[in-house]
């Protein structure tokens, strides 16, 4: 049996053939299809009743990816977010396979035929005003180290940046006369957003006697910080804000739910929505309505906004005004 009819090289190819510019979304890619694979080759050996390291192209059939995204729903309670991100690395790996092999485009395009599940959009978690006060408040900021945290928590909300691209940005990304920083996020698109003054302010002091080429967050230990790294540091500062602000208690903090407060915070002082996307990074807007679906305060003062006048009142007859007889019966 030849390699270019065993399915691991393919896989191992696959993997080896993903590419980007950031590191780190390299990284995030390859983990999610990856999990997939370590969950459903072992699936796939069991049902085709052959070692997993002897399993075929033609052994991974239409039925059997069907049988195991059934599997995951059925036995491991799995929802349907979770077997479309398996199925989508199985379509990534048909089409790769399908694309160098010619005699495995008819395989590749029954198992591309086999559709997502629809699925319901989540509502958005945001903090309130106070509660993102209190995780600000939360880092000692008389340490270094409390510092350090306080200028990453506070970029993240000025900017919206995603973990993976805050973690990406370097000093020379700075514009201090500007006053912005240049963010590069998926598919290597360049947006700038604006940093208030105190923003500046804790990067410079971060960002102090180290060359421009370095990256500007690290961690503690004087490296790099990851989007890992700073996951850790916002799950942790937003159980110690509980203390302050307990309806944190309430609510999975992470570094996508201060960027989903940027944008309803922005939303909420007026910025339009398009401003919004812009900010964010958004290539569609459809992707950035979902916040002022689900923000009723922007609803509220909209809904204020058009209300209709309120109607005049009805003149009474002359009669039936007791003010107006009383002062006729004094004259």
């Amino acid at each position: 049996m030849t390699d270019h009819a065993l399915l691991g090289p393919w896989v191992r190819r696959f993997l080896s053939s993903i590419w980007c510019r950031s590191a780190t979304f390299r990284s995030i890619l390859r983990e999610v299809i990856a999990t997939c694979w370590r969950c459903f080759c072992p699936t796939l050996a069991i049902i085709s009743r052959n070692r997993w390291d002897r399993l075929t192209v033609d052994d991974l059939s239409a039925d059997l990816v069907r049988q195991f995204l059934a599997d995951l729903e059925a036995q491991r309670h799995c929802i349907a977010a979770t077997r479309n991100q398996r199925l989508g690395g199985l379509h990534a790996l048909a089409r790769y396979i399908g694309q160098n092999s010619p005699e495995h485009i008819e395989w590749c395009a029954q198992i591309r035929l086999i559709p997502f599940k629809k699925t319901a959009h989540p509502d958005i978690t945001y903090l309130d005003k106070p509660e993102m006060d209190a995780l600000l408040a939360s880092p000692d900021r008389r340490t270094a180290q409390g510092r350090r945290d306080y200028g990453l928590l506070l970029f993240l909300y000025n900017s919206g940046a995603r973990a993976s691209e805050a973690a990406e940005v370097r000093i020379s990304d700075i514009d201090w006369y500007a006053k912005c920083v240049r963010i590069i996020g998926k598919g290597n698109k360049r947006r700038a957003c604006p940093l208030w003054p105190n923003t500046l302010d804790e990067l410079q002091w971060l960002a102090a006697k180290r060359a421009p080429e370095h990256h500007l967050f690290l961690n503690r230990n004087g490296q790099s910080i990851t989007r890992f790294g700073i996951h850790t540091l916002v799950e942790r500062y937003a159980s110690r804000a509980c203390a302050q602000s307990p309806s944190l208690g309430t609510k999975r903090v992470s570094p996508h739910v201060i960027r989903h407060s940027t944008a309803t915070h922005l939303l909420r002082s007026g910025a339009d929505i398009n401003t919004v996307r812009a900010w964010l990074g958004h290539v569609s807007l459809t992707t950035t309505n979902i916040y002022a679906e689900t923000d009723l305060e922007t609803k509220a003062r909209a809904l204020a906004q058009c209300a209709p006048a309120a109607e005049p009142a009805v003149n009474k007859p002359w009669r039936q005004q007791p003010d107006l007889m009383t002062f006729l019966r004094s004259l």
